[in-house]
């Protein structure tokens, strides 16, 4: 192997065939969603208005590994295996002995690792006889990636972008048509979730959720889909950490440290699970660190409890680090990180102490986005710059400390569709958008009652 080599690419066979389902490895047993209805744990009849069966099965399996259906893996074969990337300019520029890796999920077709759940998403449905997909998008990557997935599958894809990326990034908008889909600003005047958040223009993830749950929940033929979060969810994002262990060992180096940006936290999760079972059942020592933006800081100011996925409490209640459910963040540029929650499994990993969480400022990771693009070529998404920043702050201590440290950085997306946002912080345009105390406070007042967690 050269010593020089950069790009660490499987072949297709080396698609993963099977998921990592990380619930049996949960530091302790699952704590179940509660119905919003009786507050009591949900079960299979309070998901199956809105998800197919075998969704909801894995959404609650035990089972440690779920089969990949080979009609998911001949799609994935479209742009997997992503490639692992050897980021030696950015070595150089930042002059520290770590060794730094990227996991590059920007190949896509829809330019992100949303395809990944996108598509067994679709085909489920499809195998269920449902005609429709209706979901919400924050930055416009996950309703880009379904409508896509919908294509595949021949069913029709409804999407509720949130109003302030909807007004940002047109051409997410343009992908969702190009893909046959049929895109809506939220919040709306259809739904009486979005009549109710008028008094909110720049819309949340929270109040597009609402949207999408109660149109999917009053029509027949059509289910909701949800690009993070759910166990499901995640469980399909872990193709990205599968392969990313397979490459390293190409590479013949393993992560002393695994970073990834956290909205939802699919992305993280499903790179960092299988390293996370690697550790428990191997005894490796990887740390995980999830970044998040100071303007949405989940896991790093929010409280641990019981609360509703969306804005207006249609969803079940769940366990998990939040700002409280009616929190509208700042209208930041990272839309995909502008959630209120964030997955119940990566929460129980997070208070157990196995994963660490930092908050980035987002001129930080603008700047490191920049300094990322000018280094190694590729312009990434505002969501994964907050990886980059966080990843670079690893680097420059194994620096200051003469540590060859091996760092492995999740690059979820690219940037092309952004460059409105770059544009405006080469200008000078941007601020830091930070939660305030207070308006923290106010939020978690308004959680509802629900049984406290220990």
């Amino acid at each position: 192997m050269s010593e020089q080599q950069t790009k660490f690419i499987l072949p297709e066979s080396e698609i993963p065939t099977s998921w990592v389902n990380i619930l049996p490895d949960l530091p302790g047993p699952p704590l179940p969603p509660l119905s919003p209805a009786t507050g009591q744990p949900a079960g299979p009849d309070d998901l199956s208005a809105i998800f197919p069966m075998e969704l909801i099965g894995q959404e609650m399996s035990g089972d440690r590994d779920i089969e990949i259906p080979e009609e998911v893996r001949e799609a994935y074969k479209l742009w997997r295996p992503t490639p692992l990337i050897r980021a030696r300019r950015l070595e150089k520029a930042l002059d520290t002995p770590a060794h730094i890796y990227f996991k590059y999920e920007g190949t896509s077709p829809a330019g992100s690792h949303k395809p990944n759940s996108a598509v067994p998403q679709a085909y489920y449905n499809r195998e269920a006889g449902i005609g429709k997909l209706i979901t919400e998008t924050g930055a416009g990557q996950w309703g880009s990636a379904l409508s896509m997935a919908c294509q595949m599958f021949g069913i029709e894809c409804e999407v509720f972008m949130v109003g302030i990326s909807y007004d940002q990034k047109p051409y997410r908008r343009a992908m969702i048509e190009t893909w046959g889909g049929t895109v809506h600003r939220s919040p709306s005047d259809l739904t009486e979730a979005g009549r109710s958040q008028a008094e909110h223009p720049s819309g949340s993830l929270g109040i597009a959720i609402s949207e999408a749950v109660e149109v999917a929940a009053s029509s027949e033929n059509a289910n909701y889909a949800l690009g993070s979060v759910l166990n499901h969810v995640c469980l399909h994002q872990t193709v990205i950490g599968q392969e990313a262990i397979a490459a390293m060992d190409m590479a013949g180096e393993y992560p002393d440290v695994v970073v990834g940006c956290v909205g939802g936290g699919s992305n993280f999760a499903g790179l960092i699970y299988p390293f996370i079972r690697e550790n428990l059942e191997n005894g490796r020592q990887t740390r995980f660190l999830g970044a998040e933006p100071t303007a949405c800081p989940t896991l790093t100011k929010g409280v641990y409890a019981y609360d509703f996925g969306d804005t207006v409490g249609m969803t079940p209640l769940m366990p998990m680090y939040t700002l409280g459910h009616d929190f509208v963040p700042p209208p930041v540029h990272s839309g995909g990180l502008r959630y209120h929650g964030d997955a119940p499994s990566l929460c129980a990993f997070v208070k157990a102490g196995m994963v660490e969480a930092t908050a980035i400022p987002q001129t930080a990771a603008f700047n490191a986005a920049i300094q990322f693009a000018r280094a190694e070529g590729i312009i990434p998404g505002p969501e994964p710059a907050h990886a980059i920043r966080a990843g670079i702050e690893e680097a420059l201590d194994a620096k200051q400390a003469g540590e060859e440290r091996v760092i492995l950085i999740g690059v979820s997306g690219h940037g092309h569709l952004d460059l409105a946002a770059y544009g405006a912080f080469l200008a000078g345009e941007l601020d830091d958008l930070e939660l305030s105390q207070d308006e923290l406070d106010a939020a978690i007042e308004r959680l509802p009652e629900a049984p406290a967690i220990a």
